[in-house]
């Protein structure tokens, strides 16, 4: 007799393993991009322009570093930008001041960690895929709206990010030439480099490298990085928070948190890791707390995984962590050694790459669109309302939205997914499923199996599904439960509570089959289990018809049946 043995496989942690040439490249551009995006987040947020530039060197080597989603670029965002702003403001902490940024950072930093360890993670498994759709969409939209003043030099008006795409597609006739031009010969020189095989890894730095060229060769009148600050020939220096305003953001350090790791949340679906491993959202929790602790001290602002720089990484080549550790150190270097000559690159080069990207985004998520829409109204109705959401409301709240949304998506589709299957023998160890008979025969075994969960909202389907127990002289019902989870519902204790003394009223038995530990001891403590009988209660076994035997066993003792027969019509 053969027996298997089951064994748990455990994510292996990626290894660190050696940079390619693909990574070299990606670095650079990833490193470059940082400069002009980040500086630009912090300025348009009312930060310091250095304190978001300096966010894509320590926070991001960190995080490449100890991410268990390889590809992850953890840096400055637009969305963390702007809610780390607004919580300082609420505190009535100033902004620009060096203390209070530190301070906010190492604070979620350390809910990033703790949240982490305390593998809080497992949270998210729950937010259903029409929301994460919805929410990583419009993230990829406020991405591309984020960067349409800098692609044509018109500011665009409007309340949401919707209205401010449209606003900006009717002011067409304001868009500024050279801006515009700038742009639309960025994404060509890109679209040709990637046209060759083996520029491909290249192309993004190609693209920013020639047209960056061409406008100071021609003297093109666009806005360059200078024109938003000047890039500061010196490394991030130590820096101390000011612990007296500590009490003050203690709710905003969790706003901040949460919102930088539900965006990083979408990362790994849409990034998984090329070494083949698995990527793990508590690792990616701790690995962005510890790089907003590291941030946090070299005047770093709060950081968390980027779902554009990522995708610039990618789209640029990355292969391994080791993108990530090179953009950091390359920024780095040309913040200490060439500061000068990063200040020159065009805002607009910068803005239609960025506007590429996050296109490529939306259109990466097209065919996750498509089958939300076609599972049901209820999941693309989630779908459209966390997409609008995300792009008409604060991050934080469309993070409260998305995640109630998805408890509500998971409650009712487990509510309508309850329900009990008759099991029939047919003989040689086989079984067949039917459905639950009407009524209880007298004299026959009826075997029944839960499936589902213990949700109260499911109960009334449950309980019509139950045969009638009405004249069920010498009959047993086993009522196969392993699937039943191990702390039901009060609910669902009471309902079986009532059935068993209906049933033993009319003579019948009541057999449950698989049962847990943890609920065998709930219904010893609600007196449930001297009403059914311990002989009654039949626990779980590794086997896996061992439990359901023994219960055939019982039934058939207390009827005198030889065999079981099928449920009566």
């Amino acid at each position: 007799m053969r027996t298997h043995t089951l064994k748990t496989v455990r994510a292996r942690p990626p290894r660190l393993g050696r940079p390619s040439p693909a990574d070299l490249g990606s670095g650079a551009v990833t490193g470059l991009f940082s400069i002009p995006e980040g500086m630009a987040y912090a300025a348009i947020a009312g930060f310091s322009p250095v304190a978001g530039l300096y966010a894509g060197a320590v926070p991001t080597i960190v995080g490449s570093l100890t991410s268990r989603t390889v590809l992850m670029v953890t840096t400055l965002t637009s969305a963390i930008a702007l809610t780390s702003q607004s919580v300082l403001s609420d505190a009535g902490l100033d902004p620009k001041d060096a203390g209070n940024v530190a301070l906010l950072t190492v604070m979620a930093g350390a809910v990033m960690l703790l949240m982490g360890v305390l593998r809080l993670g497992a949270v998210m498994s729950f937010v259903s895929n029409a929301v994460m759709t919805g929410f990583s969409t419009g993230i990829a939209l406020q991405i591309i709206t984020g960067v349409l003043k800098d692609t044509t030099g018109y500011e665009p008006e409007g309340h949401n990010k919707l209205h401010q795409l449209g606003d900006w597609l009717w002011h067409i006739g304001d868009w500024r030439p050279a801006a515009a031009l700038t742009a639309l010969a960025t994404v060509a020189v890109r679209a040709s480099a990637r046209a060759v095989k083996r520029l491909e890894p290249v192309a993004l730095l190609i693209a920013m490298v020639t047209v960056s060229a061409a406008v100071a060769l021609l003297s093109t009148n666009v806005e360059l990085v200078r024109d938003i600050a000047s890039v500061p020939a010196s490394l991030p220096s130590f820096t101390v928070p000011g612990l007296s305003a500590a009490p003050d953001l203690v709710r905003g350090a969790v706003s901040v948190a949460l919102g930088a790791l539900a965006q990083a949340a979408g990362i790994a679906p849409s990034m998984p890791n090329p070494d083949g491993t698995r990527s793990d959202i508590n690792g990616d929790f701790r690995s962005q707390g510890y790089a907003n602790l590291a941030g946090g001290l070299f005047q770093a602002l709060p950081s968390g995984g980027s779902m554009s720089r990522t995708g610039v990484a990618v789209s640029a080549g990355a292969r391994s962590r080791w993108a990530g550790v090179v953009s950091g150190v390359f920024l780095a270097l040309v913040v200490l050694l060439c500061g000068s000559l990063a200040e020159r690159i065009p805002m607009p080069v910068i803005g239609g790459l960025i506007l590429v990207v996050g296109g490529e985004l939306v259109w990466g998520k097209r065919h996750d669109i498509l089958l939300v829409l076609r599972t049901s109204r209820m999941s693309a109705g989630a779908m459209v309302l966390t997409f609008l959401a995300t792009t008409q409301l604060p991050l934080q709240q469309a993070i409260v939205l998305g995640a109630v949304l998805s408890l509500l998506l998971y409650c009712a589709q487990a509510a309508r997914q309850a329900r009990l299957v008759a099991l029939v023998p047919e003989g040689d160890g086989r079984w067949r499923t039917a459905d639950p008979p009407a009524t209880l025969a007298p004299g026959t075994i009826t075997v029944l199996d839960h499936a589902g969960s213990s949700f109260f909202a499911e109960l009334p389907r449950i309980e019509a599904q139950l045969p009638r127990a009405d004249g069920a002289h010498g009959a047993v019902l086993v009522l196969v439960v392993r699937a039943l989870p191990d702390v039901p519902s009060s609910a669902v204790l009471e309902l079986l509570d009532r059935y068993v003394r209906h049933l033993a009223g009319q003579g019948g038995r009541l057999i449950l089959c698989g049962v847990q530990p943890p609920l065998l001891r709930l219904l010893r403590r609600s007196e449930i289990a001297d009403r059914i009988g311990e002989d009654s209660i039949i626990p779980a076994t590794e086997e896996l018809f061992g439990a359901l035997d023994r219960a055939l066993a019982e039934a058939r003792r207390r009827t005198g049946a030889v065999q079981d027969g099928p449920p009566p019509e």
